[in-house]
């Protein structure tokens, strides 16, 4: 284009995809005004207003307003800068509307009443501080009293849910759930039971330690398998079955030094068949998908499935005591 040219108002729509109303709005703002007028008094602009009238068109799309853009073409600050101030409230309005699309969807999977809705948008809104006083008092809760091993004690309460800075749809819905679980009494009873049995057993000698990881990967690939085999149909007294009764004794014997009888397995079956509550084992599902971590969800259907498996191995004999079953890490 020759820089000494100048274009009607109409000429300069046509090249610019904007409307005649647009370019009038813009040039009474000052925003682009007129570069010359014809002898009748109709406006006239030179290649520099098209340039301009095309940032100004950018800018208005990425959501500047008047004022923004007067400063941009007064060289008040920079593209760049204002590239920056609009990507942060940008950032912030798509956290506002991910945390909305969290709630709504938490609602709509658990068909919550108004009150609660009002609870889980409050929830989906808590500082991380927030988030850790909540754990801490379910914690102190179901542990108040009770003789815990400290090392146990210490990596149970470092097991926080911690949301990303961005986190995800999934990982906002599954922290709303997982708040709303843990001030559940009834949930707070069953685990503190299982605390209960913990501090009964270190009374009576036993050291109730933490697994090591590689134990624990060891023990899910176990719970894993016998998922797998309760959900496929397979029978526990079948040969899988036998198969993983066996490297559930096995581990018992390399954990925790306990011979394999009959009567052990019996044991650690008992244990098993009284952890079927699943809103345990989606605790720490929540809780994997809130911190990122690998997904090792253990159904009641496939505890029993477990236990009947130890159990088919087992002929019958005396009960000679309690046996420790495998414990997250």
């Amino acid at each position: 284009m020759d820089d000494g040219t100048r274009y009607t108002i109409g000429e300069l729509a046509r090249r610019t995809g904007l409307s005649v109303k647009t370019i009038r709005f813009y040039a009474d703002r000052g925003i682009v005004p007129p570069t010359d007028r014809t002898p009748a008094g109709y406006r006239l602009y030179d290649v520099s207003a098209i340039r301009r009238l095309e940032l100004v068109r950018t800018l208005r799309e990425l959501g500047a307003g008047l004022a923004e853009v007067r400063r941009v073409l007064g060289s008040e600050t920079s593209v760049a800068g204002l590239a920056r101030t609009h990507l942060d409230l940008l950032d912030e309005q798509l956290r506002v509307l991910q945390t909305r699309r969290a709630v709504l969807r938490a609602v709509v999977k658990l068909n919550r009443s108004t009150e609660e809705v009002k609870l889980m948008h409050k929830l989906a809104r808590m500082s991380d501080e927030e988030r850790d006083r909540l754990i801490d008092e379910f914690w102190n809760e179901v542990t108040a009293g009770l003789d815990i091993n400290p090392e146990f004690d210490a990596w149970m309460r470092s097991a926080r849910p911690a949301l990303p800075d961005d986190p995800s749809a999934e990982q906002l819905e599954a922290w709303i759930e997982l708040a709303e679980l843990v001030q559940e009494s009834d949930f707070r009873q069953a685990v503190r039971g299982l605390h209960q049995e913990h501090s009964d057993r270190r009374d009576d000698g036993e050291p109730m330690g933490v697994q090591t990881p590689e134990q624990a990967k060891r023990w899910w690939a176990v719970t894993d398998e016998a998922r797998e085999a309760e959900q496929a149909g397979e029978s526990p007294d079948g040969p899988r079955g036998r198969a993983v009764a066996d490297r559930v004794a096995e581990l018992s014997t390399e954990d925790n030094g306990t011979p394999d009888t009959p009567e052990a397995r019996r044991s650690l079956a008992e244990d098993l068949e009284q952890r079927t509550d699943e809103r345990i084992s989606r605790f720490w599902e929540l809780l994997a998908t809130i911190n990122g971590w690998p997904q090792h969800p253990t159904t009641a259907a496939a505890t029993r499935w477990l236990a009947a498996a130890l159990r088919a191995t087992a002929p019958r004999g005396n009960h000679p005591g309690r046996t420790r079953p495998p414990t997250r890490s």
